[in-house]
């Protein structure tokens, strides 16, 4: 089976509704082309007593688990402190990576922004040649920065260090239709291939209805065969295909 993960955001950011989360789907779409698959995602506030309780219940249950936010140099910055503490373990400074920070900020270098050169002790830093801070890895939890454009770069960095599946395979077809006039038929053929992820997305464009249908699984083969099963459904209910 495929390696199993969960995601953590963190941040009261996100939970007001003042910062859009965009991390997750990122996130998801990596780790389903290196055949990890996502099973689950929170969201908690920036209090460490939630943190912990997070960390400690997904890190039992799934292969990994990646946290986004909270590794900045700010107060409210507190996702390392409380990771150390899920671990039961201290805080320590990184000379390697405190050097880096202090060449980087130069005359700009305070207290607040070599904080972000502490780590769990024993957590791997993730190095990613970029300027900023590296994320870091503690056993089975990788964390990542909030801000999507470094979070992207840290995830890069991180996935070689990972165990692999077999990548998702994924076909579409969009059809002019409301779901429940394929339902039964796609219940059917879901039922023929009870270890593919089959679904159906209902969207309106310009006043016109219409519902994706996806077939997805790391068995190619099973998921050709699953999109046939459903392209025949279709053409027996009179559904018509959206053109690309």
């Amino acid at each position: 089976m495929n390696p199993t993960a969960a995601i953590i955001i963190i941040g009261n950011e996100i939970l007001s509704g003042r910062t859009e989360d965009t991390n997750i789907s990122h996130i998801a779409r990596r780790l389903s082309d290196v055949g990890i698959a996502l099973i689950e995602c929170r969201v908690v506030r920036d209090r460490e007593d939630e943190i912990v309780e997070a960390v400690n219940a997904l890190r039992r249950k799934y292969s990994y688990v990646f946290t986004t936010g909270g590794i900045g140099p700010t107060h409210d910055d507190i996702t390392i402190p409380s990771l150390a503490k899920a671990f039961g373990v201290a805080v320590e400074r990184n000379i390697q990576v405190e050097s880096k920070l202090r060449e980087h900020y130069a005359s700009r270098t305070n207290a607040s922004n070599l904080r972000m050169a502490d780590f769990p002790a024993g957590a791997s830093v993730v190095w990613h040649g970029e300027q900023f801070a590296p994320g870091c890895i503690m056993e089975n939890v990788i964390v990542l920065a909030g801000l999507p454009r470094v979070m992207h770069i840290m995830l890069e960095a991180a996935l070689p260090m990972l165990q692999h599946g077999q990548p998702t395979h994924t076909r579409q077809v969009d059809v002019w239709a409301y779901e429940s006039q394929i339902a039964e038929g796609l219940e059917t053929v879901q039922n023929q291939f009870p270890n593919l992820d089959i679904g159906s997305y209902p969207y309106k464009i310009d006043g016109r209805v219409g519902t994706a249908l996806v077939a997805r699984g790391t068995n190619a083969a099973e998921v050709e065969a699953a999109f046939d099963a459903i392209s025949d459904m279709l053409s027996h209910v009179g559904a018509e295909v959206r053109a690309a």
